[in-house]
């Protein structure tokens, strides 16, 4: 299915990059790019939704000026299926459903169609999580997972012991193939699929053992006090999605805010972390 997409480019004031960064995600439900201090990229669904999000920031930051560009149209039907290979994360592996694997010892395996949702395994930022979530998963332990897309995270958690998994995505179109996913891979009946603002269900649907959040590190910095109150006393958290430049920014945030990181991995460019709370 070929759809079009429409380029969102934003110019702002330096000092409101991470702020613009922020409100284009939670406007649009896409990831954002910073090419530089005072740009943020981002993409429409539809032209119509693309100028209106424009005109929405227009409204609450100064001297921000927008455009609205066409795309090329992509067909998702056979654009997400490339370059994706198995990958193993500790016992955990991961592979395409075009390519079957054979678990080895006590590794689990979990077959993924990813399809247009954000999570194949693929990204630097999702094998980061990924290989936190390994390392510090308990069998038994209550997880959510905000920003689940694909439901890549969701689903490797309850494979690999995960007495439930909650995720939850802003974007209603990620819901039906993540639903696809749980059911391809027999975890159905301990993943569940929530759409929403995951600052506001992850409260109401915690506590949780562990909590990960592979978004941004603006929209991660905005969740800090939603993971403290979805989160069980010494529960752990994994933040994803920040590029291995970004270290030194979240790092002191997370100080700051009472957390103290336990672990962390850095992956093809991004960097992921894991921190507990007091």
């Amino acid at each position: 299915m070929t759809h079009q997409w429409w380029r969102i480019c934003v110019e702002c004031r330096p000092e409101d990059t991470d702020a613009v960064a922020a409100a284009l995600v939670l406007a649009t439900g896409q990831g954002v790019e910073e090419p530089e201090a005072g740009v943020v990229l981002s993409v429409g669904t539809s032209e119509d939704d693309a100028k209106r999000v424009v005109s929405d920031l227009v409204e609450l930051f100064e001297e921000l000026e927008g455009s609205v560009t066409p795309l090329d149209p992509v067909d998702w039907s056979i654009k997400w299926r490339e370059g994706i290979i198995t990958r193993r994360f500790g016992r955990l592996v991961v592979t395409a459903s075009w390519l079957p694997v054979e678990p080895q010892g006590n590794e689990v395996v979990l077959s993924l169609d990813p399809e247009s949702a954000f999570g194949s395994g693929e990204h630097g930022s999702t094998r980061a999580a990924m290989t936190l979530l390994e390392r510090h998963l308990k069998p038994g332990d209550r997880v959510l997972d905000y920003g689940s897309g694909s439901g890549i995270l969701s689903i490797a958690a309850a494979l690999l012991g995960a007495s439930t998994a909650i995720g939850i995505e802003v974007d209603d179109d990620d819901f039906p193939i993540a639903e696809a996913n749980a059911a391809k891979n027999k975890v159905s009946n301990t993943v569940t699929f929530l759409i929403g603002d995951a600052g506001d269900l992850g409260v109401l649907a915690g506590p949780a053992e562990v909590v990960c959040s592979n978004i941004l590190r603006t929209v991660n910095t905005l969740l800090l006090p939603a993971i403290q109150r979805s989160l069980v006393p010494g529960g752990i958290a994994i933040f994803a999605g920040m590029e291995d430049a970004e270290e030194e920014l979240f790092r002191p945030v997370l100080e700051r805010a009472g957390w103290v990181i336990v672990d962390d991995c850095h992956d093809a460019g991004w960097w992921g972390v894991a921190a507990r709370f007091g």
